[in-house]
């Protein structure tokens, strides 16, 4: 553990049933983070903390853990695949808020409105490389193979997102499209690669990969739902913030179809524009058209395709926390 390193924040041993089927696990992926973050630069550590002990559910390192327990994997690689899984999602964070110029994040500062964009960019770089070496401790070639594809899937997903900033002509295709790969497939690469160091057999290896799947499109279906009608202190964010960087999500997508011309009008001219004048209207469209039902009915359903794909593994306490995982995906307000 790096010399006066923090313990590991409460929300990141949060005592919740998902966790505690797994909490010694949890613990020591926790301790392993800490471990592995580990820099001869002082802000590398600095920042990486940071960034790690802001919060968050650390949902994909706990699906390694459920994945892999939940197929009866003894052995300790699995804590190494959730860490590594960790480290790749928060460098994405890193990124991300470089791109989004984002100030705010979990209700804390923003690396980058901490320390700036360069530094916050080059500790995602080093989290990123920190992760593929530890791709190598694993030993699996078909995990690496997983995770080094995902990689790139994930930023091809954020390149759509950005070239989709400011364009209103973007169909719920598309938008499916670009979540599957920003959110959706780290999720799956994570249950996927859980299942594959326990030795899954390829019924139950598809079958984890497309409840991690499902269960990402549902997550990041519900945050963009909360955009509009979420509890700006809950989440850590404004309302609205989506609509604020000109994002056609599908909130605005569905209210576009199905609204008057006036409606569609009044949302596209807010998705060029960016920005928050008309975030009242737009608030106003979005829940007269019923869009917002929409988009939660959309989340219910990968929500239930992802508790189908558990059928194929066994009753155990990890499989009913996965179980308990696909509904809070849509049943919370942050």
């Amino acid at each position: 553990m790096p010399a006066n390193a923090p313990p590991p924040s409460p929300s990141a041993t949060a005592h919740s049933p998902l966790h505690a089927v797994v909490a010694d696990d949890f613990a020591a992926v926790n301790r392993t983070i800490l471990d592995q973050l580990a820099s001869r630069i002082p802000l590398v550590e600095t920042i990486g903390q940071y960034i790690i002990e802001s919060g968050g559910k650390r949902l994909r390192p706990l699906l390694v853990l459920l994945a892999a327990r939940s197929l009866g994997f003894e052995g300790d690689k699995h804590v190494t695949l959730a860490t590594l899984v960790e480290f790749m999602h928060t460098s994405t964070l890193l990124h991300d808020d470089v791109v989004d110029e984002s100030h705010l994040r979990r209700g804390k500062a923003t690396a980058n409105d901490s320390w700036g964009n360069a530094p916050s960019v080059l500790v995602g770089d080093f989290l990123y490389s920190r992760s593929f070496q530890m791709m190598v401790e694993v030993g699996s070639m078909r995990v690496m193979e997983v995770l080094s594809a995902a990689t790139c899937t994930i930023a091809e997903g954020e390149v759509q997102q950005l070239t989709n900033v400011g364009n209103p002509d973007i169909d719920e295709a598309a938008y499916f499209e670009t979540i599957q790969g920003k959110t959706a497939m780290l999720f799956e690469a994570a249950s996927h690669s859980g299942a594959i160091l326990a030795g899954a057999t390829p019924e139950q290896e598809a079958a984890l990969q497309h409840y991690g799947r499902y269960l990402g499109l549902a997550f990041q279906l519900i945050d963009d739902l909360l955009d509009y009608q979420g509890d700006a202190e809950a989440m850590g964010k404004n309302v609205g913030d989506d609509l604020a960087e000109g994002k056609p999500t599908l909130p605005l997508i569905q209210a576009m179809a199905v609204g008057t011309a006036e409606q569609a009008k009044v949302i596209r001219q807010a998705i060029r524009h960016g920005g928050l004048e008309r975030l009242e209207e737009v608030l106003a469209i979005v829940h007269d058209t019923g869009a917002l039902d929409y988009t939660r009915a959309k989340a219910e359903e990968m929500a239930a395709k992802a508790l189908a794909q558990l059928d194929a593994l066994p009753a155990s306490p990890y499989r009913d926390s996965m179980a308990h995982l696909a509904r809070l995906a849509v049943d919370r307000q942050s």
